[in-house]
Protein backbone atom coordinates (compact mmCIF):
# COMPACT_ATOMS: atom_id res chain seq x y z
CA UNK A 1 0.00 0.00 0.00
CA UNK A 2 1.43 3.17 -1.33
CA UNK A 3 0.72 6.78 0.78
CA UNK A 4 -1.73 7.44 -2.24
CA UNK A 5 -3.23 3.60 -1.44
CA UNK A 6 -3.92 5.26 2.21
CA UNK A 7 -7.62 6.06 2.16
CA UNK A 8 -7.77 9.81 3.58
CA UNK A 9 -10.29 11.88 4.79
CA UNK A 10 -13.34 9.51 5.84
CA UNK A 11 -12.99 10.53 9.25
CA UNK A 12 -11.17 7.67 10.68
CA UNK A 13 -8.44 9.02 13.50
CA UNK A 14 -5.87 7.33 11.85
CA UNK A 15 -5.71 8.99 9.01
CA UNK A 16 -6.17 12.47 10.57
CA UNK A 17 -3.41 11.37 12.67
CA UNK A 18 -0.98 10.40 9.45
CA UNK A 19 -2.22 14.24 8.02
CA UNK A 20 -1.05 15.77 10.89
CA UNK A 21 2.17 13.43 11.08
CA UNK A 22 2.48 14.99 7.65
CA UNK A 23 2.57 18.32 8.10
CA UNK A 24 4.45 18.17 11.44
CA UNK A 25 6.90 15.68 10.53
CA UNK A 26 10.56 15.93 8.49
CA UNK A 27 9.75 14.58 4.88
CA UNK A 28 12.36 11.66 5.37
CA UNK A 29 11.31 10.68 8.85
CA UNK A 30 7.64 10.92 7.56
CA UNK A 31 9.10 8.29 4.15
CA UNK A 32 10.17 6.22 6.82
CA UNK A 33 7.04 5.79 9.46
CA UNK A 34 5.01 5.65 6.39
CA UNK A 35 7.52 2.50 4.85
CA UNK A 36 6.80 0.97 8.70
CA UNK A 37 3.47 1.61 9.46
CA UNK A 38 1.96 0.65 5.74
CA UNK A 39 2.31 -2.91 6.09
CA UNK A 40 0.55 -3.22 9.55
CA UNK A 41 -2.41 -0.33 8.22
CA UNK A 42 -2.90 -3.19 5.41
CA UNK A 43 -2.96 -6.11 7.85
CA UNK A 44 -5.25 -4.30 10.13
CA UNK A 45 -7.09 -3.63 7.07
CA UNK A 46 -7.39 -6.83 5.90
CA UNK A 47 -8.32 -8.24 9.48
CA UNK A 48 -4.84 -10.34 9.18
CA UNK A 49 -2.41 -8.49 11.88
CA UNK A 50 -2.21 -11.96 13.93
CA UNK A 51 0.11 -12.94 11.41
CA UNK A 52 2.36 -9.67 10.76
CA UNK A 53 5.37 -10.28 12.50
CA UNK A 54 6.66 -6.41 13.30
CA UNK A 55 9.34 -5.20 15.98
CA UNK A 56 10.21 -1.43 16.51
CA UNK A 57 13.65 -2.46 17.85
CA UNK A 58 15.07 -5.05 15.75
CA UNK A 59 18.57 -3.84 16.31
CA UNK A 60 19.23 -3.73 12.11
CA UNK A 61 21.58 -1.87 11.07
CA UNK A 62 18.88 0.39 9.02
CA UNK A 63 17.01 1.40 12.55
CA UNK A 64 14.79 3.74 12.84
CA UNK A 65 15.23 6.91 14.96
CA UNK A 66 13.54 6.70 18.55
CA UNK A 67 11.04 9.69 17.51
CA UNK A 68 10.32 7.52 14.33
CA UNK A 69 9.61 4.25 16.14
CA UNK A 70 7.21 6.52 19.00
CA UNK A 71 5.19 7.37 16.05
CA UNK A 72 5.07 4.32 14.50
CA UNK A 73 3.95 2.63 17.49
CA UNK A 74 1.46 5.73 18.07
CA UNK A 75 0.18 5.66 14.86
CA UNK A 76 -0.68 1.51 15.12
CA UNK A 77 -2.21 2.10 18.55
CA UNK A 78 -4.25 4.77 17.13
CA UNK A 79 -5.14 2.45 14.20
CA UNK A 80 -6.53 -0.13 16.51
CA UNK A 81 -7.80 1.58 19.20
CA UNK A 82 -9.36 4.72 17.17
CA UNK A 83 -8.31 6.96 20.00
CA UNK A 84 -6.02 9.73 19.47
CA UNK A 85 -5.23 10.36 22.95
CA UNK A 86 -2.81 7.48 23.14
CA UNK A 87 0.84 8.01 24.39
CA UNK A 88 4.55 6.85 24.48
CA UNK A 89 5.40 6.49 28.21
CA UNK A 90 8.85 5.34 29.38
CA UNK A 91 9.03 3.06 32.45
CA UNK A 92 12.06 2.14 34.55
CA UNK A 93 11.87 -1.56 35.13
CA UNK A 94 15.20 -2.69 37.02
CA UNK A 95 15.43 -5.92 35.56
CA UNK A 96 15.15 -4.79 31.89
CA UNK A 97 15.63 -1.12 31.86
CA UNK A 98 13.53 1.40 30.26
CA UNK A 99 10.94 -0.12 28.39
CA UNK A 100 8.14 2.25 26.17
CA UNK A 101 4.98 1.77 26.24
CA UNK A 102 1.83 3.16 24.74
CA UNK A 103 -1.26 4.34 26.65
CA UNK A 104 -3.91 6.45 27.03
CA UNK A 105 -3.40 9.92 28.62
CA UNK A 106 -5.75 8.83 31.57
CA UNK A 107 -3.25 5.70 32.43
CA UNK A 108 -0.29 8.19 31.21
CA UNK A 109 -0.73 10.17 33.74
CA UNK A 110 -1.37 7.98 36.68
CA UNK A 111 1.81 6.76 38.68
CA UNK A 112 -0.07 4.19 40.40
CA UNK A 113 -1.49 2.06 37.21
CA UNK A 114 1.80 2.86 35.67
CA UNK A 115 3.60 1.50 38.64
CA UNK A 116 1.20 -1.64 37.84
CA UNK A 117 2.16 -2.04 34.49
CA UNK A 118 6.15 -1.77 35.39
CA UNK A 119 5.02 -4.64 38.45
CA UNK A 120 3.19 -6.84 35.53
CA UNK A 121 6.65 -6.03 32.65
CA UNK A 122 8.77 -7.62 35.73
CA UNK A 123 6.63 -10.09 36.38
CA UNK A 124 6.48 -11.38 32.72
CA UNK A 125 10.33 -10.94 32.14
CA UNK A 126 10.86 -13.17 35.10
CA UNK A 127 8.86 -15.59 33.69
CA UNK A 128 10.24 -15.69 30.25
CA UNK A 129 14.30 -16.23 32.10
CA UNK A 130 12.58 -18.92 33.96
CA UNK A 131 11.41 -20.29 30.70
CA UNK A 132 14.45 -19.65 28.91
CA UNK A 133 16.03 -21.64 31.37
CA UNK A 134 14.06 -24.53 31.56
CA UNK A 135 13.98 -24.83 27.38
CA UNK A 136 17.86 -24.38 27.82
CA UNK A 137 18.44 -26.87 30.26
CA UNK A 138 16.16 -29.27 27.78
CA UNK A 139 18.10 -27.96 24.67
CA UNK A 140 15.35 -26.56 22.92
CA UNK A 141 15.33 -23.20 21.30
CA UNK A 142 15.98 -20.06 23.95
CA UNK A 143 15.00 -17.67 21.22
CA UNK A 144 11.60 -16.50 22.17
Amino acid sequence: MSDSEIPHGDGRPVDMYLDLLRIRMDTEDYRLLMRAVEPVLEAIEEERLSSLDFALDSGSNDELPQEVRDEVALVIATAVTGRLDNEVVELDVDDTGPVRIVTDATTASDPARLGEIADYIRDRHKQTEELRGIAEVSGLPTDF
